[in-house]
């Protein structure tokens, strides 16, 4: 049982930190980059890049790492290592309500709404669509890499709270 506990726990700390690591990105360069740039070029981009993200490599983090550390809480707990289960579990639950389900409930919504805007010649048109998107956009995906760190950090404490006797 300690090998299956030890390969969860990898594999909780892998997705855990590939969705935090994805979330980030559009933090500290995606969207700032978007910004700079023309908004039609912004919009469009936009659109491409949520169009092309619902794929396999994409699906296991964004989709798995709240099973993974369910699982891995459960295993843990099972073992009578109840500390190091319910932090483990902490994240599970952080990153299923505020990086998961924030994602499907106001993100998603955002960009299929984006999806449909035809992007329009005239760049202060342009603007106005941008700004309105992006402002609201950056903060629901700052508010959900908060908390997928939070969630990998969660983790990463309960099973460095391991025994391993």
């Amino acid at each position: 049982m300690r090998n299956v506990t030890t390969g969860l726990s990898v594999v909780a700390i892998l997705f855990s930190g590939a969705i935090f690591g994805f979330f980030y990105a559009w933090v500290c360069s995606t969207m700032w980059g978007l910004d700079q740039t023309d908004p039609r070029v912004a919009i469009e981009a936009m659109q491409a890049m949520n169009a092309s993200v619902r794929n396999a490599v994409f699906f296991p983090a964004f989709f798995l790492t709240p099973v993974v550390l369910a699982l891995t809480a459960y295993m843990i707990w099972v073992q009578g290592q109840k500390a190091p289960a319910f932090w483990i579990a902490a994240g599970a639950a952080i990153y299923l309500m505020f990086g998961l389900i924030l994602t499907m409930a106001v993100n998603v919504p955002m960009n299929e709404a984006l999806a449909l805007v035809s992007v329009p010649e005239e760049i202060e048109a342009a603007e106005a669509i941008w700004s309105e998107y992006s402002s609201r956009w950056q903060f629901w995906n700052q508010t959900r890499t908060a908390a997928s760190g939070v969630a990998l950090a969660l983790a990463g404490y309960g099973i460095a709270r391991l025994r391993t006797d």
